[in-house]
């Protein structure tokens, strides 16, 4: 049986987590009327990109404008009034001073100036009133983001307590990704981002072969879910390709930490069994020994060991299946890769483990 050998090395293994997760706008508006009225004009395209203040469509604003001249009329009347009780009270100061009017005429006529400049600034409420229904008659987009389909159509009459929007938009650049992890990993995360670390966080496809995405991990949630025990995450992208959609499905890689100058093994030569976790170490006399050993952070196919094993010693990842303690192996004749490869050596002719190799003298 074919055996394959690698060699023990020193490296940086980084600490990923990894989870599924859900593509998620960071914020969503149900764009609705604030006044009533017949919608007469609507001017943008299902699926637009549309930017702040960008105007999305008109309710009738000619009941609007009505009021609007009404109640700059009413504001008009009355300061003229307030103009001429002022000078009437300017009169009468003059007259009390010569004692040729009573002084309670005077003071009535200045209590008649205040209610008239009360009455100016109830007016001036109602102008303001009317000009903000006047521009509520333009509806326009409250955030940039893209429009959905359009639910409501031109020449609908429109209210306040409409229950379906005129239209939703979704802010897209930038996006989230919300995903849980264990409670269990949560402190190493939560220590990372109080000492100021920006984590990385790269998203791919469903068959996790694709990468969508790199951006950065913004926040964790308030609370754990005690009926899964997980926490749930939020990280940015800036999307600026548009390679992620709302209420996509994508499994995501969070990079937690680096560990430096590890002792690196891959993962194929860990094995678990009676001694527990343990490798073949190959011996110097071509034979192996099993070695029981203590794993630290794991990255995709490679491992950290932090017990049991040293820089250059030589384990089986290939072929172990067929092997025990004191078993004899033909090492490769272009030597054993480092951690990350994995030549093969081939057993002796007949493939039983521990046979001694046939001489062929």
């Amino acid at each position: 049986m074919p055996v394959g050998l690698a060699t023990v090395a020193k490296g940086d293994i980084p600490v990923v987590l990894r989870a599924l997760g859900t593509v998620t706008p960071i914020n969503t508006v149900n764009v609705k009327t604030q006044i009533t009225g017949q919608l007469v004009d609507v001017l943008f395209k299902e699926g637009q990109l549309v930017k702040q203040g960008e105007l999305l469509a008109v309710v009738d604003p000619r009941p609007y404008d009505v009021a609007l001249q009404q109640a700059t009329g009413q504001m008009q009347r009355d300061e003229a009034l307030l103009k001429n009780a002022q000078l009437d009270h300017e009169r009468y100061k003059k007259l009390v001073a010569q004692d040729s009017i009573a002084r309670q005429q005077l003071d009535t006529q200045a209590a008649l100036v205040r209610q008239y400049e009360a009455a100016i600034v109830i007016d001036q409420a109602l102008v303001d009133a009317a000009k903000l229904n006047v521009a509520y008659t333009k509806i326009v987009a409250p955030l940039t983001g893209r429009i959905g389909l359009r639910l409501v159509d031109k020449g609908n009459y429109v209210t306040m307590g409409d229950a379906t929007s005129i239209c939703v938009i979704i802010q897209i650049q930038p996006i989230s990704v919300i995903f849980p992890i264990p409670e269990d990993s949560l402190p190493p995360v939560r220590k990372r981002l109080q000492a100021g670390a920006s984590l990385e966080v790269r998203v791919l496809d469903r068959a996790q072969k694709v990468e969508l995405s790199v951006g950065k991990l913004d926040t964790t949630d308030n609370l754990i879910d005690t009926t899964t025990g997980t926490v749930r995450l939020r990280a940015i992208f800036d999307n600026t390709d548009d390679s992620l959609f709302p209420n996509q499905f994508v499994n995501v890689r969070l990079l937690v930490d680096t560990v430096k100058d590890a002792t690196i093994v891959p993962v194929a030569a860990i094995q678990r069994g009676q001694p527990g976790i343990f490798v073949y170490l190959v011996k110097a006399d071509d034979t192996v020994e099993i070695r029981v050993v203590e794993l630290g952070a794991t990255d995709g196919e490679r491992v950290a060991v932090t017990k049991g094993l040293q820089v250059g010693d030589q384990v089986v990842i290939d072929g172990t299946d067929r092997l025990r303690e004191g078993a004899k192996i033909r090492k490769p004749s272009a030597g054993p890769r480092g951690a990350s490869g994995s030549p093969v050596a081939t057993a002796p002719p007949g493939g039983g483990a521990g046979r001694p190799a046939r001489s062929n003298q």
